[in-house]
């Protein structure tokens, strides 16, 4: 583990620094997106929030991480600045998408621009597995030249991923906020300065927006943050996770990432079997399933971040302990595969009453105290009201 006091305090003020800019520059962000007509209308049954809300608050996120990095990394070297340069990239693009709604085609050959940056410049690849279960033979898969197109798609699948996930107020910003953090402790852990900085300034970013993004939503942060999100996680698990040459590499980004993994994976499978396009958004998520279910958006957020929590926690556990890493790696999975099975495929609702769910407004007599405290966190007529004029102010 790193022990300098001196890059500690770097490592804090990188995060402090990108915490205090995300924050200050989120409101101005704010009024370019009116002004420039980036809002979220909603107009689908996909989209949670009832009035118009301004977009592209990832571009403040991008901002204050990218202005962290450069003040605080002793050295910019080729495969971090492959890295940044590919960031700027998803950047413009997901500008143009929340300003104009570009194709799904169009932003993935993007998207696999942007990964060839980091792969073919950057040299930054994932040349090799660890074999979880190896022997003194085969402790590891060198993957030769299949080591270029495996790493393009595991960039453009978790920046996809984390896109996928951003349909509720403050989910994707606070899973990323807590992956950064996690990825962050375990570069500490293995004396990876270069990571522990990049990570200290992307948590730090994620934490000065999330105040603006916590349900109600005075912002969205929009493809521009979250595909940016996204990519800084894949490329950077690369640039430090994948490196090692232990059992950690292999389990470790998959644990950090599971939630936004398993979300992509459950669905494009959900819509291959539909036979629709893998890219074609419907109302199938996690997050969707857990509304329906009887969730208020709050509890669905805070249940997503326990899952990333748990899942985090267990990525460090595994870095650190040494003959029990594959017992609680089993534990991890055992527990997040228990509680998605309840939640998820069971499909009951959180409260129910006469054999129906409890809806938003209704009369909460003959509730439990704790069903009561799960209508309360609903908005209420007042608070609704006011976020329409102020809706309709912005648009304005």
């Amino acid at each position: 583990m790193i022990l300098d006091v001196h890059f500690l305090i770097r490592v804090g003020l990188a995060l402090l620094a990108a915490g205090v800019v995300s924050f200050a520059v989120t409101p101005v962000v704010k009024i370019l997106a009116q002004k420039m007509g980036v809002m979220d209308i909603p107009k689908d049954s996909r989209r949670m929030h009832k009035v118009p809300i301004p977009r592209m608050g990832g571009l403040a996120i991008f901002l204050a991480f990218f202005l962290s990095v450069l003040a605080f990394s002793k050295q910019i070297d080729r495969p971090l600045s492959a890295i940044l340069l590919g960031a700027v990239v998803i950047v413009i693009l997901g500008v143009f998408d929340d300003k104009y709604a570009l194709s799904a085609k169009l932003k993935l050959l993007v998207q696999i621009g942007a990964a060839c940056i980091v792969v073919f410049y950057g040299n930054c690849r994932i040349s090799r597995l660890t074999n979880p279960f190896g022997n003194s033979l085969y402790d590891y898969w060198d993957l030769g030249v299949w080591s270029y197109p495996i790493t393009i798609i595991w960039i453009v699948a978790i920046t996809n991923a984390v896109n996928f996930i951003d349909g509720l107020d403050g989910l994707a910003c606070g899973v990323s906020a807590i992956s950064a953090i996690n990825l962050l402790v375990i570069a500490l852990l293995v004396s990876d300065g270069r990571v522990a900085i990049v990570m200290a300034a992307l948590a730090g970013a994620c934490l000065g927006f999330v105040p603006y993004n916590f349900n109600p939503a005075k912002i969205f942060m929009g493809d521009t943050g979250s595909t940016f999100l996204g990519f800084i996680l894949a490329t950077v698990s690369i640039l430090g996770l994948f490196k090692a040459y232990t059992v950690i590499s292999f389990a470790v980004p998959f644990l950090i990432l599971g939630l936004p993994i398993f979300d992509i994976c459950f669905a494009v499978i959900r819509r291959v079997a539909h036979h629709q396009s893998p890219m074609a958004a419907d109302r199938g998520h996690i997050h969707h399933r857990l509304i329906d279910m009887g969730f208020s958006q709050k509890q669905t957020v805070a249940i997503a971040y326990v899952l990333t929590g748990i899942l985090g926690l267990a990525a460090v556990l595994l870095t650190v302990s040494g003959a029990m890493r594959a017992l609680i790696l089993l534990g991890a999975i055992l527990v997040v595969g228990a509680i998605g099975l309840e939640l998820i495929i069971s499909g009951k609702p959180l409260h129910r009453r006469n054999g129906r769910t409890v809806l938003d407004g209704e009369s909460t007599e003959g509730l439990s105290e704790a069903e009561k405290e799960t209508q309360s966190d609903a908005e209420t007529p007042k608070e609704e009201a006011a976020r329409e004029e102020e809706a309709a102010h912005a648009a304005h």
